[in-house]
């Protein structure tokens, strides 16, 4: 990997943009909180353990969106047994990222860069997608207003790296912008054919099944 970029405007920015936005975030995330609450019980927050900077790890954390339902066996049932329609509801409207303001307040995601994924992950990336680490984790990102969950892992990938390699302030602000949009329009929320999106198990796994449409 590339030594890593924290580019101090790119950080003032992400400081003062969250500070004003906090002024309006406030209240909806409380009275998200509260919904999810009644409608999902405890805990309210859903916290995992992510990649960051550098590959950094760090706690994200989210409003939780499923339920804590499990199988026979003891481990969670799939994401879609899971997700309630209030769940991706919440997913829709991109109110459960909310939390993940207080993580770019601490410095350990941006407003805008690529999403941190799961720390299995790490292992599986090429080099070249290993490089979206070169830059902090964002809530919103080149990816996410390119296609979202509609794209395949290598596509958002590859559009992960070209921010990397190709991120301005005024870059920054045209996701955000285009952020909103498809926020509003709640478009690219999940994979084909699944609840959120299909697990990435390598470029190898997925060389061998680019023509196959079984899920896993």
């Amino acid at each position: 990997m590339k030594k890593t970029r924290n580019p101090l405007s790119k950080r003032l920015f992400d400081l003062i943009a969250t500070a004003v936005g906090m002024i309006v975030a406030l209240p909806v995330m409380a009275v998200t909180a509260l919904l999810v609450r009644l409608k999902l019980g405890s805990p309210v927050l859903f916290c995992q353990k992510r990649p960051g900077l550098g590959g950094e790890i760090f706690t994200l954390c989210k409003f939780r969106s499923m339920l804590n339902a499990v199988g026979a066996d003891g481990n969670p049932l799939p994401d879609e047994k899971r997700l309630t329609a209030f769940g991706a509801w919440l997913r829709s409207t991109s109110l459960d990222e909310l939390p993940e303001l207080f993580a770019v307040l601490s410095g350990k995601m941006s407003l805008v860069g690529p999403r941190p994924l799961l720390v299995q992950y790490l292992e599986r990336y090429s080099p070249e997608q290993m490089r979206r680490h070169e830059m902090k984790p964002g809530i919103t990102g080149w990816a996410q207003i390119n296609g979202r969950n509609a794209l395949s892992w290598e596509e958002k990938f590859a559009l992960d790296v070209w921010y990397v390699d190709n991120w301005s302030f005024w870059l920054d602000i045209r996701i955000l912008w285009l952020t909103v949009r498809r926020v509003l329009r709640r478009e690219g929320i999940s994979g084909g054919g699944e609840a959120t999106m299909r697990e990435f198990m390598g470029n190898d796994w997925a060389d061998k099944n680019k023509n196959s449409k079984t899920d896993i």
